[in-house]
């Protein structure tokens, strides 16, 4: 099949690369434009262009895809039997959506319908929700609205979002090579997603990252589960932000305001919350690297019965 491959982030690297060691090589590659990846850091190509590159493959990195009549007519002229989307970062139109003869599939980071949407990972785990997994689905339209060919699905116990992030692309590049054949001889039936159990997963931002100790230990937790590794789970600690990037669950609660550290030792700093205490384990303090609280307290106070926030 002549293939069109599109995808932006790391997440859609795998897929990538299993096509073109299967020989299911596209013929092109179309991701989002160079941008600035890392603070202060020159323009960078974007993960999926430099996997293209490194196997010659063409890249197109058009600025809009929607009404840009260039783009489409270039690609109507490549006459593709097939379209693999992963995290490209734009929804397709519709004249992009009939392009190929077997239409356009997408390797979506959710269980559908459950978590339509940009941020379909960390949803789940703000959500708690005990599993996750991708979905190969048949474009449609809408956001993520199309037809299920195909699922898989793995647990989200102790994981963060970097930690799924990199366990579901593994797993949508085998389910899709899986599954490529059957889509090529027309023997997949698609199912019809059920709309009345569709959730919507939008975009995360910093703000989301700010910790609401009044909240219960186990939601916080989630949260900064979530937000690993990015915006980053985050509070204020003597007039300084402090990230907070993993923590446990207590089972003891204390009468403390939430908020209150009541305890600091070598296992880490004991908060006070709305229902439980949360045990930090890992800070990250301006101008430090993310460490223990082990080896932060070595060369630092954290004073008891301050109040985080």
């Amino acid at each position: 099949m002549k293939i069109v491959y599109m995808g932006t982030p790391d997440f859609a690297v795998p897929a990538l690369e299993s096509l073109i060691k299967s020989g299911n090589k596209p013929i092109l590659v179309v991701s989002q434009p160079d941008a600035k990846r890392d603070r202060g850091e020159k323009v960078k190509p974007t993960p999926v262009k430099e996997k293209a590159q490194e196997w010659h493959i063409p890249v197109a990195q058009p600025e809009t895809i929607r009404g840009n009549e260039e783009f489409q007519t270039m690609l109507k002229s490549l006459e593709p039997d097939l379209m693999v989307v992963a995290a490209y970062g734009k929804i397709l139109p519709k004249e992009i959506l009939s392009i190929p003869v077997k239409g356009c599939i997408n390797i979506h980071g959710s269980l559908l319908p459950k978590y339509r949407g940009a941020a379909p990972v960390q949803r789940a785990i703000l959500e708690g929700e005990t599993e996750t997994g991708v979905t190969l689905m048949q474009m449609a339209e809408g956001m993520d609205t199309g037809d299920i060919l195909a699922r898989a699905a793995t647990q989200t116990a102790g994981k963060t979002t970097g930690m799924l992030l990199e366990e579901l692309s593994l797993l949508g590049a085998k389910l899709l090579l899986e599954n490529l054949p059957l889509i090529e001889s027309n023997q997949l039936v698609p199912v019809p997603q059920d709309n009345e159990k569709a959730t919507y997963a939008p975009m995360i931002y910093k703000i989301d990252g700010l910790v609401d100790f009044t909240k219960s230990a186990t939601s916080i937790e989630r949260q900064i589960r979530a937000m690993n590794p990015w915006p980053v789970a985050y509070t204020n600690y003597d007039g300084q932000p402090m990230k907070i990037w993993q923590a446990i669950v207590e089972e003891q609660a204390s009468p403390a305001t939430p908020g209150t550290i009541i305890a600091v030792s070598q296992r880490g700093m004991t908060v006070a919350t709305g229902l439980g205490n949360l045990n930090i384990t890992e800070i990250q303090m301006p101008g430090k690297k993310k460490m223990p609280v082990s080896a932060y307290i070595r060369g630092n106070q954290i004073e008891i019965n301050r109040i985080l926030g």
